[in-house]
């Protein structure tokens, strides 16, 4: 399994314009095959950030959906970013349904 995290911080002013844009990336990342989470949402505390979450079964399905990377347009409006891939071994449920 494969887990991308990290922020994106942004001009505030932008963060919601920035996340509408990434709807249609999101909705794509979910129907990929081997994706099996994908989220990019608002920080709760900080109004310039954006938290990054993906999970998927490996990292041939990764290299598959990633393609280039952000758009231009996506690329331009992030002033910093700070994202980690991490291969997992062995997960541990602490909570289920």
């Amino acid at each position: 399994m494969v887990i991308v995290a990290g922020q994106i911080f942004v001009d505030p002013q932008q963060r919601e314009s920035y996340l509408a844009g990434c709807v249609g990336v999101v909705e794509l990342a979910r129907r990929t095959p081997g994706c099996l989470d994908f989220a990019v949402s608002a920080d709760l505390v900080d109004p310039g950030r954006i938290n990054v979450f993906e999970r998927w079964e490996s990292r041939a399905a990764v290299e598959a959906f990633r393609g280039d990377g952000p758009g231009d347009e996506q690329g331009a409006a992030m002033l910093a970013a700070a994202v980690d891939e991490y291969d997992i071994a062995k997960v541990r449920s602490l909570m289920r349904d």
